[in-house]
């Protein structure tokens, strides 16, 4: 578990750097629209943070699940925010990516779900 809390420390911190670069250092830069996505990407980074935590805490869970919840997330992390960054700020044309952003989303559903079904296992 201490590489998936490593992990999440990880994009925890650079959700924050990312947000206070957004609202700094973008907000010249972007028009009010680029600006509000930038945003939602940031916001469900640090979403699924805040509960990686729990996932990697919670000792109601196997290592398997904790494993498979916590790679769900990252790679969702990475498919749907960094999607939206490279869209909103990197300037990548939506039309060359459109499909990784809801597959990053698809994921996140993914990873509730089997959080749901084992947080409700008959043990």
């Amino acid at each position: 578990m201490r590489i998936n809390l490593t992990i999440t420390s990880i994009l925890g911190a650079t959700a924050i750097i990312l947000g206070a670069f957004g609202a700094h250092a973008l907000k010249e830069k972007l028009g009010s629209e680029a600006l509000k996505s930038f945003e939602t990407g940031v916001r469900y980074q640090m979403y699924h943070v805040i509960v990686l935590l729990f996932v990697n805490t919670y000792t109601g869970f196997s290592s398997k699940i904790k494993n498979t919840i916590s790679w769900l997330f990252f790679i969702g992390i990475l498919f749907f925010s960094g999607s939206i960054y490279a869209i909103s700020a990197g300037g990548i044309n939506p039309k060359l990516i459109w499909f990784i952003t809801p597959l990053g989303g698809l994921l996140f559903i993914v990873g509730w779900v089997l959080m749901l079904l084992n947080i409700n296992k008959i043990k």
